[in-house]
């Protein structure tokens, strides 16, 4: 039986989501081991150094004190990758895997090309045996593609694939990562490859319970991320579908959803309506679960997960329509003021965020938006809305959308520090994100500015439709009857 290594070093490619966080709670709680987090993106890297922990390139919460204790100790920031590489004896994978917009399975498909590209600087610099773990999001069987990079260099170096998946939700990664539900690591089911898994349980077991660590075949690992990510998306879709229906029956979809979470079958967790779910997995890897569907001639099993990602545009394109008929069937010229961009609360990502999608439909028809967020910047609020010009979805809601120019867009949107100004003289407010501020701000105070009609949409049901009719607000919420 070959035997585990004791893992003393550790490199991590990339610094983005999973990276950043990942590493920083490994270098906590295991002080033995030294941890660099290696970009290409020089400015990256030196946001994750700056002594004003404010400007770490993610907000997390918690995650400022976990690297205000490790770094500098054992955990390091660094654009010398080679150097990270070579010094290293297990190697972290976090770099994007973005859908394909290009070539074969453009808009489906992973894009792996910067997996490659890690594989081949790995296989050119190592000297000695490597651990090499995938962390990226990625489609199963990957880590052969991997194996068949590494194994051709012919410098004799041995490399042994592990898949350890993350399973963090953004706004609550931090505790994810002390408190998981389980770490998983598929590895080969070879004595070599056996004893790599148990060098990587061995580093999670400085905190985790043993139980709690799962190993598995690598192919298992990889096809349970996207499983995992599709069945959490699957529960949004449902309940999004059954708050159409509310809408038009009388029913509430959150008095719903409290009598379904009671069933221990089913459970209260992502179950929660809203405009529709965002962040950088769950589209893109249902799409990526659908590709492989198809690759694997499965046309039943693909169209029945399209589903999901077809409700998910539906809901966003229904309350997009639902503003503008409220607004007299025009939102042309009208200040709508948007309360949220990011794609949850608790965070700053804003991919695949409802918001874009929304401002994007309004924008259509010249909505003047004014945008508030408080972890948000404006420069992303432009880059988002930029780049889905380029690349927009062909969704049967939008295939028929003119193509803005950056122009058009920074004349129509604004961008504010202050709620208050956001919403002055507005004609409607849409709340898109569920930061817990806005159920505390003046609403009275926010009623008199308003232009009349008032109008609130809110897309995550936080405000009181009651408290806020009393006040003289015109109230739509998702999923409640009129």
């Amino acid at each position: 039986m070959a035997k585990a290594r004791t893992i003393t070093n550790i490199c991590c490619i990339g610094a983005g989501y999973v990276g950043g966080p990942t590493m920083a709670v490994i270098a906590q709680k295991c002080p033995h081991i030294k941890v660099t987090v290696v970009d290409i993106n020089a400015q990256r890297i030196a946001d994750w150094n700056d002594v004003d922990l404010n400007k770490l390139p993610i907000y997390e919460p918690g995650l400022a004190d976990v690297v205000a204790e490790a770094r500098g100790r054992n955990l390091f920031f660094s654009t010398d990758v080679d150097q990270a590489i070579d010094e290293a004896e297990m190697i972290f994978i976090s770099v994007n895997t973005p859908t394909k917009t290009y070539g074969v399975g453009k808009g489906m498909a992973a894009d792996l090309k910067y997996i490659e590209l890690c594989a081949r600087q790995i296989a050119r610099v190592s000297k000695d045996d490597k651990i090499i773990v995938e962390k990226s999001t990625l489609p199963v069987r990957t880590a052969e593609a991997l194996r068949t990079i590494l194994t051709s260099t012919g410098n004799g170096v041995n490399f042994e694939i592990l898949s350890s998946p993350e399973f963090l939700a953004e706004g609550t990664a931090i505790q994810d990562l002390m408190n998981p539900d389980r770490f998983l690591i598929g590895g080969e089911q070879t004595e070599s490859g056996e004893a790599a898994v148990q060098s990587l349980v061995d580093i999670y077991a400085n905190w985790v319970p043993r139980e709690n660590i799962v190993t598995t075949r690598v192919w298992s690992s990889e096809l349970s991320k996207l499983t995992a990510n599709a069945f959490l998306a699957q529960r949004v879709s449902s309940i999004n579908a059954i708050s159409a229906l509310c809408e038009r029956t009388g029913a509430d979809v959150d008095e719903i959803a409290r009598a379904i979470g009671k069933d221990s079958r089913i459970g209260a967790k992502f179950i929660k309506s809203s405009v529709g779910f965002g962040g950088s997995c769950f589209q893109k890897d249902i799409l990526n679960l659908v590709y492989l569907c198809q690759h694997f001639n499965l046309p039943e099993v693909a169209a029945y997960w399209e589903q999901v990602i077809k409700m998910n545009d539906y809901q966003k394109h229904r309350f997009a329509k639902k503003m503008i008929d409220s607004l007299f069937n025009t939102v042309s010229g009208k200040k709508i003021a948007f309360l949220g961009w990011a794609f949850k609360k608790d965070t700053n990502d804003t991919r695949e965020s409802a918001a874009i999608y929304v401002a994007d439909e309004l924008l259509q028809d010249r909505a003047e938006i004014h945008v508030y967020d408080p972890k948000v910047t404006e420069e992303q609020i432009f880059a988002d809305l930029e780049y889905l010009q380029e690349h927009r979805p062909n969704s049967c809601h939008s295939s028929e959308f003119e193509k803005l120019s950056s122009d058009e867009i920074r004349s129509l949107v604004t961008v504010h520090n202050d709620p208050y100004e956001a919403m002055k003289s507005a004609h409607a407010t849409a709340i898109l994100t569920e930061w817990d501020e806005f159920k505390t701000y003046d609403w009275k105070r926010v009623y008199n500015k308003m232009l009349k009609p008032a109008f609130v949409f809110d897309g995550r049901n936080i405000v009181s439709k009651t408290d806020l009719e009393q006040i003289g607000f015109r109230v739509y919420n998702i999923g409640k009857g009129e």
